[in-house]
């Protein structure tokens, strides 16, 4: 099964922090100096700790986002001094692990988290984006399965979207077009979801909806100035002939022909071209 990209990157993690350079040193001030919480009453051991536990986990993403690896490791040993126990340590460890190549680690440490809290989604989320780079479909689908059924998860959309992908991955093409329609009924920006869509609905005749389906998936793409992909560009030649629009047709050939020459899509193209 063919998918836009064949790599992790195409599977979403789900830690929404985001920080980097200066923004990393501001962080780092302010959470250390709210590590200390004192209530009317006095010193609260127990909600400081809470707290201490939760700034040293977000100052972990953040290294880990910035890319440094060392300092996410410093405070994560932090977090499990004061808890080893907690699901988002593991989680945050896990990811550490999978950059650092160690995999079998991280697939320990993926686990852990999961077992320490069963309704831990995020952990969940990003041990199926490893289980995907890995490929192993059918246990990225299964984790994906539950996050997806989880619904207060706030990357619930780009699960089911995931879903889908893993779905096409086992050649499940009918578990893949439920999953890809629940995805747009919780988010129709996701302009994968509507891609992918489209090739099913083309592939089993219904030509209207794969074409409503590729206009959305365009409409998105030039909202947020995605690029095309050969999948993308090859899906739209297959439709736009469909219809005998050959301008459009041949506005993708070209993009392909002069973007993609060393893409399996090129060569569906020319066998297509040859055929007919």
């Amino acid at each position: 099964m063919n998918t836009p990209d064949s790599s992790i990157k195409g599977i979403r993690q789900a830690f929404p922090e985001r920080v980097t350079g200066a923004a990393l040193t501001l962080l780092l001030s302010l959470i250390l100096n709210s590590c200390v919480t004192t209530t009317t009453g006095g010193f609260n051991p127990e909600v400081s700790e809470d707290e201490a536990l939760q700034d040293y986990i977000r100052l972990a993403v953040a290294y880990y986002e910035a890319n440094d690896m060392a300092g996410a490791r410093r405070h994560i040993a932090n977090a499990m001094e004061i808890n080893d126990r907690s699901s988002e340590v593991y989680n945050i460890l896990a990811l550490v692990h999978q950059r650092e190549g160690d995999l079998d680690l991280a697939d320990e440490a993926f686990n852990r988290a999961i077992r320490l809290d069963r309704n831990n989604s995020r952990a969940r989320n990003n041990y199926a984006a490893f289980l995907f780079g890995q490929q192993r479909y059918q246990d990225a689908y299964q984790q994906l399965e539950l996050v997806s059924n989880d619904t207060t998860y706030e990357g619930r959309p780009i699960a089911f979207e995931n879903l889908g992908r893993s779905a096409l991955r086992m050649g499940n093409t009918d578990a893949a077009e439920r999953a890809f329609e629940r995805a747009l009924q919780l988010n129709g920006n996701l302009y994968i979801s509507a891609l992918e869509l489209a090739q099913i609905r083309f592939d089993k005749g219904a030509y209207q909806s794969a074409r409503s389906l590729y206009n959305q998936y365009l409409t998105t793409k030039d909202f947020y100035n995605i690029p095309h992909t050969p999948r993308s560009l090859w899906i739209g030649i297959q439709i736009e002939s469909h219809f005998q629009n050959q301008a459009a047709a041949d506005t993708y050939a070209r993009l392909l022909t002069a973007l993609y020459q060393d893409s399996a899509e090129y060569q569906l193209y020319q066998t297509f071209v040859n055929g007919n």
